[in-house]
């Protein structure tokens, strides 16, 4: 393939913005190189400035779970952007959007909208701490929840592989109140909570550790984190900006059944545009502005864009629930052909979620993801983009799978990883 026109482009927009991007992992900092720029997608399918064709397994990190472009989505966006693009003011599309939220995530039985995932978990803890009176909060190491302030604590994804494992201009004052445990470690949540029995005011987890590499929750683990948090009076946070409407209609809390107190969601929330949304029980969402004492506001906030985009993808996710069931099947053959073509890797799944780990350990928390060999999957990741497969540049990303994808793609994808494997 040939990439001059995105190696120009990339070229120039070091000028404009760190690092030549908008966010640090597009960069391809982790896997060298420079990055591809996207002109158009289709489907299954992104297309670069090149006019290089790959069959996409990023999928804007995730929300793009019909495809792209997918009709109804479109059509929804084209119609209700004549009407006008925001109005700073109530609409009956955030109404819909709630109710069908709701209906589908029942534990949210009071919510609101923002304008991204960081801004919902963000607001959830602020939140929190206002319903508990406390000022604590638990999270994991290696659970990437934003880029708020408190919450730049070994947190995993892009932070993992960037130049500073958490973040400078983060005051250490900031984070004081963020005490870190282990994922799927029961004794690391036990002594935080024995050491701070009154001080915590929530315990915020991905359900599906999602940016680390996929890592999912061991047996019992939620189950775990639903019972001593409710047994010290502190509330759970399940951030679902990755597994909401990717696991289930219901999300991982309705996959594992665990009820968490409050729920963060993400842009597939809004059709892929942008949207947040955080919301729990009635009397917790009650201490929010303009009810209760904890301020947040967005202007942007259930803006009718992202609302009209929302409601068009979680009614047809609710009324072809074979679609799951069919992301899944997909997600079996490829993970057939990994762990045929490499064997000597770790290969976790969570429904259609997956990733790659290029270590001999098993893969269970932070720890031990960090034993995988980044160089080889940076080699992994070019020669599969090299041959038209679009990849996650980062070895703790994930992989998403779309309705959109076909057996066709599939095959395809499962040739070019063992052709991959006999070039490391």
């Amino acid at each position: 393939m040939k990439f001059e026109e995105s190696n120009a482009l990339f070229e120039e927009s070091r000028n404009y913005f760190p690092g030549g991007v908008n966010s640090p992992v597009r960069a391809f900092g982790s896997v060298g190189g420079a990055p591809v720029f996207v002109k158009r997608a289709s489907g299954s399918h992104i297309f670069d400035e090149d006019g290089n064709e790959y069959i996409d397994y990023v999928n804007s990190w995730g929300p793009s779970i019909l495809g792209h472009g997918y009709g109804p989505v479109i059509e929804a966006v084209r119609e209700v952007c004549l009407d006008g693009l925001s109005f700073g003011a109530p609409t009956k599309k955030e109404l819909v959007l709630g109710g069908l939220i709701r209906e589908c995530i029942p534990s949210m039985e009071m919510m609101r909208m923002v304008s991204s995932g960081t801004e919902a978990v963000m607001s959830a803890i602020r939140a929190a701490r206002g319903f508990t009176g406390r000022d604590k909060i638990v999270k994991f190491k290696g659970c990437y929840h934003g880029h708020s302030d408190g919450l730049l604590v070994k947190a995993g994804s892009g932070a993992l592989t960037g130049s500073a494992p958490d973040s400078a201009g983060v005051p250490a004052s900031y984070t004081e109140h963020t005490l870190l445990a282990t994922y799927n470690g029961e004794e690391s949540v036990k002594t935080l909570f024995q050491q701070f029995p009154q001080s915590i005011a929530a315990v915020v987890v991905e359900p599906v550790a999602a940016n680390m590499g996929l890592v999912p929750p061991s047996q019992g683990f939620l189950e775990f984190l639903r019972e001593i948090t409710t047994r010290y009076g502190a509330l759970l946070i399940f951030d679902e900006v990755i597994t909401g409407f990717r696991m289930g209609i219901g999300g991982a809390q309705k996959y594992y059944g665990v009820i968490p107190d409050m729920t963060t969601l993400g842009k597939i929330a809004g059709g892929g545009m942008p949207m947040g949304v955080y919301g729990g029980r009635r009397e917790i969402m009650e201490t929010v502005s303009p009810v209760g004492k904890v301020y947040q506001a967005g202007t942007l906030s259930g803006n009718p864009i992202a609302t009209a985009a929302g409601i068009a993808t979680i009614k047809t996710l609710k009324e072809r629930p074979e679609i799951y069931k069919g992301l899944e099947k997909k997600a079996d053959r490829l993970i057939s052909a990994l762990k045929e073509a490499l064997p000597d890797t770790q290969i976790n799944q969570a429904g259609s979620l997956f990733s790659v780990f290029f270590s001999k350990t098993p893969v269970v928390d932070f720890e031990t993801a960090l034993t995988s060999d980044t160089k080889k999957y940076a080699a992994y990741f070019h020669y599969l983009l090299d041959h038209g497969i679009y990849t996650a540049p980062s070895q703790f990303e994930i992989l998403f799978l779309s309705a959109a994808h076909t057996d066709e793609d599939i095959e395809k994808t499962c040739r070019i990883i063992k052709e991959a494997a006999s070039h490391l």
